[in-house]
Protein backbone atom coordinates (compact mmCIF):
# COMPACT_ATOMS: atom_id res chain seq x y z
CA UNK A 1 0.00 0.00 0.00
CA UNK A 2 3.36 2.37 0.78
CA UNK A 3 4.35 1.74 -2.63
CA UNK A 4 1.10 3.00 -4.26
CA UNK A 5 0.73 6.36 -2.59
CA UNK A 6 4.56 6.95 -3.09
CA UNK A 7 3.85 6.22 -7.18
CA UNK A 8 0.25 8.33 -7.01
CA UNK A 9 1.98 10.97 -4.77
CA UNK A 10 5.39 11.93 -6.30
CA UNK A 11 3.70 11.27 -10.01
CA UNK A 12 0.78 13.90 -9.08
CA UNK A 13 3.97 16.54 -7.95
CA UNK A 14 6.11 15.85 -10.97
CA UNK A 15 2.82 15.88 -13.60
CA UNK A 16 1.93 19.32 -11.54
CA UNK A 17 5.47 21.06 -11.78
CA UNK A 18 6.26 19.07 -15.13
CA UNK A 19 3.22 20.71 -16.61
CA UNK A 20 3.72 23.78 -15.59
CA UNK A 21 7.27 23.72 -17.07
CA UNK A 22 5.75 22.88 -20.63
CA UNK A 23 3.21 25.43 -20.61
CA UNK A 24 6.16 28.33 -19.76
CA UNK A 25 8.39 26.19 -22.36
CA UNK A 26 5.94 26.28 -25.39
CA UNK A 27 4.47 29.94 -24.90
CA UNK A 28 8.27 31.29 -25.06
CA UNK A 29 8.27 29.38 -28.40
CA UNK A 30 5.32 30.37 -29.57
CA UNK A 31 4.20 26.76 -30.28
CA UNK A 32 0.58 25.97 -29.75
CA UNK A 33 -2.49 23.99 -30.78
CA UNK A 34 -3.92 24.61 -34.22
CA UNK A 35 -7.70 24.72 -34.38
CA UNK A 36 -8.80 25.28 -37.91
CA UNK A 37 -12.27 26.04 -38.67
CA UNK A 38 -12.62 24.96 -42.58
CA UNK A 39 -15.21 23.17 -43.36
CA UNK A 40 -18.22 21.01 -42.36
CA UNK A 41 -16.17 18.87 -39.98
CA UNK A 42 -15.76 21.75 -37.70
CA UNK A 43 -18.85 24.07 -38.62
CA UNK A 44 -20.53 25.89 -35.38
CA UNK A 45 -17.26 25.41 -33.22
CA UNK A 46 -16.04 28.92 -33.82
CA UNK A 47 -15.76 29.20 -30.16
CA UNK A 48 -13.32 26.68 -29.92
CA UNK A 49 -10.94 29.65 -31.70
CA UNK A 50 -10.18 31.32 -29.22
CA UNK A 51 -7.82 28.28 -28.44
CA UNK A 52 -5.65 28.59 -30.67
CA UNK A 53 -2.69 28.22 -29.82
CA UNK A 54 -2.81 27.20 -26.59
CA UNK A 55 0.19 24.49 -25.86
CA UNK A 56 -0.07 21.03 -26.45
CA UNK A 57 1.66 18.24 -26.12
CA UNK A 58 1.12 18.43 -22.27
CA UNK A 59 1.13 14.49 -22.31
CA UNK A 60 4.32 14.67 -21.99
CA UNK A 61 4.25 15.79 -18.26
CA UNK A 62 1.49 12.83 -17.68
CA UNK A 63 3.85 9.74 -19.36
CA UNK A 64 7.12 11.52 -17.64
CA UNK A 65 5.97 11.77 -14.19
CA UNK A 66 3.51 8.83 -14.24
CA UNK A 67 7.31 6.72 -15.21
CA UNK A 68 9.17 8.40 -12.48
CA UNK A 69 6.59 7.91 -10.04
CA UNK A 70 6.46 4.04 -11.06
CA UNK A 71 10.10 4.06 -10.61
CA UNK A 72 10.57 5.90 -7.34
CA UNK A 73 7.73 3.45 -5.55
CA UNK A 74 10.05 1.04 -6.02
CA UNK A 75 12.69 2.09 -3.19
CA UNK A 76 10.80 0.18 -0.83
CA UNK A 77 12.07 -3.28 -1.82
CA UNK A 78 9.22 -3.42 -4.37
CA UNK A 79 10.78 -5.66 -7.43
CA UNK A 80 10.64 -4.48 -11.00
CA UNK A 81 8.41 -7.35 -13.02
CA UNK A 82 8.96 -8.14 -16.37
CA UNK A 83 5.52 -7.65 -16.84
CA UNK A 84 5.04 -4.10 -15.95
CA UNK A 85 8.53 -3.38 -18.12
CA UNK A 86 6.35 -4.55 -21.30
CA UNK A 87 3.90 -2.10 -20.42
CA UNK A 88 6.19 0.59 -19.95
CA UNK A 89 7.47 -0.03 -23.66
CA UNK A 90 3.93 -0.63 -25.09
CA UNK A 91 3.19 2.72 -23.45
CA UNK A 92 6.14 4.62 -24.20
CA UNK A 93 6.07 3.30 -27.87
CA UNK A 94 2.53 4.49 -28.55
CA UNK A 95 3.27 8.11 -26.90
CA UNK A 96 5.86 8.12 -28.99
CA UNK A 97 3.52 8.10 -32.26
CA UNK A 98 1.48 10.35 -30.64
CA UNK A 99 4.15 13.32 -29.80
CA UNK A 100 5.72 12.75 -33.77
CA UNK A 101 1.92 13.56 -34.69
CA UNK A 102 1.70 16.47 -32.59
CA UNK A 103 5.06 17.95 -33.48
CA UNK A 104 4.24 17.67 -37.30
CA UNK A 105 0.69 19.30 -36.41
CA UNK A 106 2.78 22.39 -34.29
CA UNK A 107 5.44 22.62 -36.94
CA UNK A 108 3.28 22.71 -40.26
CA UNK A 109 0.02 24.83 -37.88
CA UNK A 110 -2.51 22.31 -39.15
CA UNK A 111 -4.49 20.16 -36.89
CA UNK A 112 -3.95 16.80 -39.12
CA UNK A 113 -0.45 15.71 -38.70
CA UNK A 114 1.29 13.56 -42.03
CA UNK A 115 -0.03 10.23 -39.89
CA UNK A 116 -3.68 11.50 -39.60
CA UNK A 117 -4.78 8.35 -42.65
CA UNK A 118 -2.11 6.39 -41.23
CA UNK A 119 -1.97 6.43 -37.57
CA UNK A 120 -4.62 4.29 -37.27
CA UNK A 121 -3.06 1.15 -39.42
CA UNK A 122 0.59 1.81 -37.06
CA UNK A 123 -1.34 2.13 -33.78
CA UNK A 124 -3.43 -1.50 -35.09
CA UNK A 125 0.88 -3.14 -35.66
CA UNK A 126 2.11 -1.44 -32.69
CA UNK A 127 -1.02 -3.15 -30.96
CA UNK A 128 -0.69 -6.48 -31.89
CA UNK A 129 3.19 -6.80 -31.22
CA UNK A 130 2.61 -5.73 -27.76
CA UNK A 131 -0.11 -8.34 -27.01
CA UNK A 132 2.41 -11.02 -28.58
CA UNK A 133 4.85 -9.67 -26.17
CA UNK A 134 3.21 -9.80 -23.18
CA UNK A 135 1.87 -13.55 -23.73
CA UNK A 136 4.93 -14.76 -25.02
CA UNK A 137 7.49 -13.24 -22.31
CA UNK A 138 5.14 -13.75 -19.24
CA UNK A 139 2.83 -15.67 -17.30
CA UNK A 140 -0.67 -13.82 -17.96
CA UNK A 141 -3.67 -15.50 -18.69
CA UNK A 142 -5.36 -16.29 -21.95
CA UNK A 143 -8.66 -16.39 -21.36
CA UNK A 144 -10.96 -13.51 -21.58
CA UNK A 145 -12.14 -12.74 -18.63
CA UNK A 146 -14.51 -9.85 -16.78
CA UNK A 147 -13.17 -9.99 -13.10
CA UNK A 148 -10.56 -12.62 -12.48
CA UNK A 149 -9.43 -15.32 -15.18
CA UNK A 150 -11.40 -18.39 -15.67
CA UNK A 151 -14.89 -16.32 -14.60
CA UNK A 152 -16.59 -16.87 -17.38
CA UNK A 153 -14.66 -20.12 -18.70
CA UNK A 154 -13.39 -18.24 -22.15
CA UNK A 155 -10.54 -20.06 -22.57
CA UNK A 156 -8.96 -19.35 -25.80
CA UNK A 157 -6.39 -20.40 -28.22
CA UNK A 158 -3.17 -18.07 -28.55
CA UNK A 159 -3.44 -16.64 -31.45
CA UNK A 160 -7.44 -16.07 -30.34
CA UNK A 161 -6.25 -14.24 -27.45
CA UNK A 162 -3.45 -12.20 -29.26
CA UNK A 163 -5.76 -10.91 -31.85
CA UNK A 164 -8.42 -10.16 -28.61
CA UNK A 165 -5.75 -7.97 -26.89
CA UNK A 166 -4.60 -6.25 -29.61
CA UNK A 167 -8.07 -5.17 -31.14
CA UNK A 168 -8.26 -4.32 -27.22
CA UNK A 169 -5.83 -2.02 -26.91
CA UNK A 170 -5.76 -0.14 -30.52
CA UNK A 171 -9.75 0.58 -29.26
CA UNK A 172 -9.24 1.77 -26.22
CA UNK A 173 -6.17 4.07 -27.24
CA UNK A 174 -8.35 5.58 -29.93
CA UNK A 175 -10.97 5.89 -28.01
CA UNK A 176 -9.07 7.90 -25.34
CA UNK A 177 -7.89 10.26 -28.25
CA UNK A 178 -11.13 10.79 -29.67
CA UNK A 179 -12.48 11.95 -26.54
CA UNK A 180 -9.77 14.42 -26.13
CA UNK A 181 -11.72 17.47 -27.33
CA UNK A 182 -12.75 19.37 -23.96
CA UNK A 183 -10.74 20.74 -21.47
CA UNK A 184 -10.13 17.98 -18.70
CA UNK A 185 -12.48 15.32 -20.03
CA UNK A 186 -9.88 12.58 -20.96
CA UNK A 187 -7.57 13.32 -18.47
CA UNK A 188 -10.52 13.52 -15.89
CA UNK A 189 -12.60 10.34 -16.71
CA UNK A 190 -9.14 8.69 -17.12
CA UNK A 191 -8.07 9.81 -13.73
CA UNK A 192 -10.96 7.56 -12.71
CA UNK A 193 -10.01 4.49 -14.60
CA UNK A 194 -6.60 4.64 -13.06
CA UNK A 195 -8.15 4.82 -9.68
CA UNK A 196 -10.32 1.88 -10.35
CA UNK A 197 -7.03 -0.11 -11.51
CA UNK A 198 -5.23 1.05 -8.45
CA UNK A 199 -7.97 -0.81 -6.01
CA UNK A 200 -8.19 -3.76 -8.33
CA UNK A 201 -4.37 -4.54 -8.93
CA UNK A 202 -4.01 -4.19 -4.61
CA UNK A 203 -7.11 -6.31 -4.28
CA UNK A 204 -5.48 -8.75 -6.46
CA UNK A 205 -2.11 -8.75 -4.60
CA UNK A 206 -4.11 -9.30 -0.84
CA UNK A 207 -6.11 -11.95 -2.49
CA UNK A 208 -3.70 -14.02 -4.37
CA UNK A 209 -5.75 -16.95 -4.25
CA UNK A 210 -8.63 -15.69 -5.83
CA UNK A 211 -6.79 -13.77 -8.41
CA UNK A 212 -4.31 -15.03 -10.66
CA UNK A 213 -2.77 -12.34 -11.74
CA UNK A 214 1.19 -11.73 -12.22
CA UNK A 215 2.67 -9.20 -10.26
CA UNK A 216 -0.67 -7.32 -8.89
CA UNK A 217 0.85 -5.08 -6.78
CA UNK A 218 3.22 -3.82 -9.53
CA UNK A 219 0.50 -3.40 -11.87
CA UNK A 220 -1.43 -1.59 -9.10
CA UNK A 221 1.52 0.79 -8.45
CA UNK A 222 2.03 1.49 -12.21
CA UNK A 223 -1.77 2.26 -12.33
CA UNK A 224 -1.97 4.60 -9.34
CA UNK A 225 1.29 6.68 -10.98
CA UNK A 226 -0.72 7.51 -13.88
CA UNK A 227 -3.62 8.44 -11.67
CA UNK A 228 -1.31 10.33 -10.01
CA UNK A 229 -0.37 12.38 -12.92
CA UNK A 230 -3.82 12.68 -14.77
CA UNK A 231 -4.38 14.74 -10.86
CA UNK A 232 -1.35 17.10 -11.49
CA UNK A 233 -1.86 17.83 -15.23
CA UNK A 234 -5.66 18.22 -14.33
CA UNK A 235 -4.62 21.24 -12.35
CA UNK A 236 -3.42 23.06 -15.96
CA UNK A 237 -5.84 21.28 -18.07
CA UNK A 238 -9.25 22.22 -16.55
CA UNK A 239 -11.24 24.51 -18.11
CA UNK A 240 -10.33 27.30 -19.62
CA UNK A 241 -6.78 24.78 -20.54
CA UNK A 242 -3.64 26.14 -20.32
CA UNK A 243 -2.21 23.46 -22.45
CA UNK A 244 -3.54 20.31 -23.67
CA UNK A 245 -2.33 16.80 -23.68
CA UNK A 246 -2.14 15.73 -27.29
CA UNK A 247 -1.55 12.77 -28.87
CA UNK A 248 1.07 11.94 -26.96
CA UNK A 249 -0.92 12.09 -23.77
CA UNK A 250 -4.47 10.56 -25.25
CA UNK A 251 -2.48 7.82 -27.30
CA UNK A 252 0.05 7.09 -24.07
CA UNK A 253 -3.04 6.99 -21.89
CA UNK A 254 -5.41 5.06 -23.73
CA UNK A 255 -2.74 2.28 -24.29
CA UNK A 256 -2.48 2.15 -20.47
CA UNK A 257 -5.41 1.18 -19.80
CA UNK A 258 -5.91 -1.24 -22.06
CA UNK A 259 -2.61 -3.07 -20.85
CA UNK A 260 -3.88 -2.63 -17.13
CA UNK A 261 -7.39 -4.08 -17.96
CA UNK A 262 -5.45 -7.45 -19.71
CA UNK A 263 -2.72 -7.68 -16.90
CA UNK A 264 -5.44 -7.41 -14.37
CA UNK A 265 -7.91 -10.21 -16.45
CA UNK A 266 -10.27 -7.63 -16.31
CA UNK A 267 -11.02 -6.96 -20.14
CA UNK A 268 -14.81 -6.98 -20.46
CA UNK A 269 -15.03 -4.69 -17.32
CA UNK A 270 -12.86 -2.20 -19.24
CA UNK A 271 -15.85 -1.32 -21.01
CA UNK A 272 -17.45 0.45 -17.91
CA UNK A 273 -14.33 1.33 -15.97
CA UNK A 274 -13.85 3.44 -19.66
CA UNK A 275 -17.37 3.72 -20.52
CA UNK A 276 -17.41 7.48 -21.52
CA UNK A 277 -14.72 6.32 -23.76
CA UNK A 278 -16.72 3.96 -25.17
CA UNK A 279 -19.55 6.11 -25.71
CA UNK A 280 -17.36 9.18 -27.15
CA UNK A 281 -15.89 6.25 -30.04
CA UNK A 282 -18.82 4.48 -30.69
CA UNK A 283 -21.16 7.91 -32.02
CA UNK A 284 -18.01 8.54 -34.37
CA UNK A 285 -18.61 4.75 -35.73
CA UNK A 286 -22.65 5.47 -35.27
CA UNK A 287 -22.39 8.79 -37.00
CA UNK A 288 -20.12 7.19 -40.01
CA UNK A 289 -22.34 4.36 -40.20
CA UNK A 290 -25.54 6.50 -40.67
CA UNK A 291 -23.99 9.02 -43.49
CA UNK A 292 -22.63 6.27 -45.38
CA UNK A 293 -25.73 4.07 -45.57
CA UNK A 294 -27.98 7.52 -45.87
CA UNK A 295 -25.70 8.15 -49.47
CA UNK A 296 -23.95 11.00 -47.49
CA UNK A 297 -26.85 13.08 -46.76
CA UNK A 298 -27.99 12.59 -43.30
CA UNK A 299 -26.46 12.38 -40.01
CA UNK A 300 -27.64 11.01 -36.37
CA UNK A 301 -26.02 13.75 -34.22
CA UNK A 302 -25.25 17.35 -35.00
CA UNK A 303 -21.34 16.39 -34.99
CA UNK A 304 -19.12 13.52 -33.30
CA UNK A 305 -17.58 12.66 -31.37
CA UNK A 306 -20.75 13.08 -29.21
CA UNK A 307 -19.54 15.95 -26.65
CA UNK A 308 -19.46 18.15 -29.94
CA UNK A 309 -23.36 17.46 -30.44
CA UNK A 310 -24.49 18.89 -27.22
CA UNK A 311 -22.28 21.86 -27.58
CA UNK A 312 -23.76 22.61 -30.54
CA UNK A 313 -27.10 21.71 -28.80
CA UNK A 314 -26.28 24.99 -26.94
CA UNK A 315 -24.50 23.45 -23.75
CA UNK A 316 -21.49 25.24 -22.90
CA UNK A 317 -18.53 23.32 -22.74
CA UNK A 318 -18.05 23.44 -19.28
CA UNK A 319 -21.75 21.80 -18.67
CA UNK A 320 -20.52 19.24 -21.22
CA UNK A 321 -17.42 18.08 -19.62
CA UNK A 322 -19.04 18.18 -15.72
CA UNK A 323 -22.24 15.69 -16.81
CA UNK A 324 -19.55 13.40 -19.35
CA UNK A 325 -17.36 13.24 -16.02
CA UNK A 326 -20.19 12.37 -13.79
CA UNK A 327 -21.38 9.75 -16.22
CA UNK A 328 -17.75 8.22 -15.97
CA UNK A 329 -17.85 8.08 -12.15
CA UNK A 330 -21.43 6.21 -12.49
CA UNK A 331 -19.56 4.13 -14.66
CA UNK A 332 -16.54 3.76 -12.98
CA UNK A 333 -18.39 2.95 -9.76
CA UNK A 334 -20.49 0.67 -11.39
CA UNK A 335 -17.26 -1.67 -12.76
CA UNK A 336 -16.11 -1.60 -9.35
CA UNK A 337 -19.39 -2.78 -7.91
CA UNK A 338 -19.70 -5.63 -10.19
CA UNK A 339 -15.54 -6.25 -9.33
CA UNK A 340 -16.32 -6.48 -5.67
CA UNK A 341 -19.51 -7.93 -5.83
CA UNK A 342 -17.79 -11.08 -7.39
CA UNK A 343 -15.62 -10.92 -5.05
CA UNK A 344 -17.98 -11.16 -2.48
CA UNK A 345 -19.75 -14.04 -3.20
CA UNK A 346 -16.46 -16.08 -3.78
CA UNK A 347 -15.43 -15.33 -0.37
CA UNK A 348 -18.49 -16.03 1.25
CA UNK A 349 -18.20 -19.64 -0.57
Amino acid sequence: MIAIMIAGAVSALVSLLGTRFLIVYFQARGQGQPILVEDDRTLGLEHHMPKQGTPTMGGLAIIGAALIGWIVAHVRDLPFSDQAMIVWVGVLAMAAMGFADDWIKVRKRHNRGIFWKQKNYLTMLMSFGMAWWLVASTGISETISLTRAGDLGFDVPQFVWILWAGLLIWATTNAVNVTDGLDGLAGGSALMGFGAFTIIGYWAFRNPDIYEVVNPLDMGVLAAAFAGACLGFLWWNAAPARIFMGDVGALGIGSALAFSALTMNTHLLLVLICGINVVEAGSVAVQMAVFKASGRRRRLFRMSPIHHHFELGGWPETTVIIRFWLLAAVSVASALAIFIGDFTRIAAR
